[in-house]
């Protein structure tokens, strides 16, 4: 299972995180990502404190691809100098899911 991860990607607007998302889809480095807007996002950046509204991508995808592939596309159009880019493992997941993953996701 420590195969498949769930990316959270943070970007400043739902337009940046809808071309960030169809970016990874049209590569093939994620079988779905949704937009969660907005949140708030408060982290301290050059020794200040922000408080911001954000959007929040959360991408389902495969761990080979992560560090090679999925990280140099995001940065490649993300806006940030140093955007959040994190993987959480998926402890668990339908069979189907799972394969549907594999599917849509290239190698």
């Amino acid at each position: 299972m420590d195969e498949y991860i769930v990316v959270l990607i943070t970007a400043p607007s739902k337009k940046a995180g809808a071309e960030i998302a169809r970016a990874l889809l049209e590569q093939r480095l994620a079988a779905c990502v949704n937009i969660v807007s907005p949140v708030e996002s408060l982290y301290v950046w050059k020794g200040e404190i922000h408080d911001d509204e954000e959007v929040l991508l959360i991408a389902k995808t495969k761990r080979a691809i992560f560090e090679e592939e999925l990280v140099p596309a995001v940065r490649a159009i993300h806006p940030y100098e140093i955007p959040e880019i994190i993987a959480l493992p998926i402890v668990v997941g339908s069979r189907q899911y799972l394969d549907w993953i594999d599917a849509e996701v290239a190698d």
